[in-house]
């Protein structure tokens, strides 16, 4: 399986990483889980069009993947599906605090958003995140502790409930109570969780990004999956940024910068557009309009009132997700 060989390649990168430290020409870009197919084209035509270099590659849920660089892995760049994790990076001294501004929106280059993916003919009639709760149906996606994208998972559910129960917490809260009650394993990343359902084949629904649903039903065959977008979902944005430690140390600032740059050009958006992400690149976006369908995207800042918000009330130790794993 192509996804799993790839899977061997992000390992032979982490166990590369300190070598990575003795030429400025060689990149480590520290990503998320299910990134692996888009960067394998993107690091392609980058090293295209720069001779010599040479991009290596580590993927895991972006939270593990934080703190695998604070407790050493010598990445030059992140690609991370999830602000709060480069935040961990700001605060333990990796990243600066005015990260956001070095590259355009808020450095987040695409955007996806959590979407479905059922088996063929949808023998569930699965439509909408009400149906997640309902007792015959089992929902497969990652561990929220462990993965980025299964935090946007129980962010856009919990929208959703909020709108749906008219903010009364004690409804949402049933509602997320019933969702996980239905997972029968929470798998550590996104990956991990699209094996349960592909190749184990245990669920009857994967919520992943729309990226994600998309590569499978494409890979695997549009004949056995198909792709649900619900209703209402979370604005999922990929922030990037540079590990100033380590390109200080490394003397990689330079490329590390060109390579994040490189995912804004016109290619780069192309590349990202044909690997399932809704780009910003208007010309881009035009281009890929039709495969993308219509869907009413609301934001943490709207709903939540901002990512710092979100980790005090939610990820924090003690906070809303523990009370949920608690109570397991």
């Amino acid at each position: 399986m192509k996804r799993l060989i790839l899977i061997g390649a992000a390992l032979a990168a982490i166990l590369a990483g300190p070598a990575n430290a003795q030429s400025p020409n060689k990149l480590l870009n520290a990503s998320y889980d299910v990134a692996r197919e888009l960067f394998v084209s993107v690091n392609e035509a980058y090293a295209a069009q720069h001779a010599g270099v040479t991009i290596d590659q580590s993927h895991a849920g972006t939270s593990r993947q934080a703190r695998a660089i604070a407790e050493g892995l010598e990445a030059d760049v992140v690609t991370f599906n999830q602000v709060t994790d480069i935040d961990f990076l700001v605060k333990n001294g990796f990243v600066s605090e005015d990260w956001q501004k070095d590259f355009a929106n808020q450095s987040s280059p695409f955007y996806s958003l959590p979407s479905f993916l059922v088996r063929t003919g949808n023998p569930k009639n699965i439509k909408d995140w009400s149906d997640l709760v309902r007792d015959d149906v089992q929902v497969i996606f990652p561990n929220p502790k462990t993965s980025g994208n299964a935090r946007y998972t129980y962010l856009a559910a919990t929208a959703y409930a909020r709108e749906a129960f008219g903010n009364d917490e004690a409804k949402v809260k049933e509602f997320i109570d019933k969702l996980f009650d239905n997972v029968p394993v929470f798998d550590t990343g996104g990956r991990a969780a699209t094996t349960t359902f592909v190749e184990r084949e245990i669920g009857d629904v994967l919520i992943t990004f729309e990226a994600e649903t998309r590569g499978i039903a494409k890979e695997f065959g549009e004949d056995k999956f198909e792709v649900v977008t619900p209703s209402v979902s979370l604005l999922a944005e990929f922030p990037v940024a540079i590990v100033d430690r380590v390109v200080d140390k490394r003397g990689s600032r330079d490329l590390a910068k060109s390579y994040l740059d490189f995912l804004y050009t016109p290619e780069g958006q192309k590349i990202a557009a044909e690997h399932g992400h809704r780009v910003n690149d208007e010309t881009v976006a035009a281009e890929f309009k039709d495969q993308f369908p219509e869907v009413r995207l609301v934001t943490v800042e709207d709903v939540f009132g901002g990512w710092d918000k979100v980790q005090e009330e939610h990820f924090a130790a003690g906070g809303l997700l523990d009370q949920i794993y608690g109570e397991r």
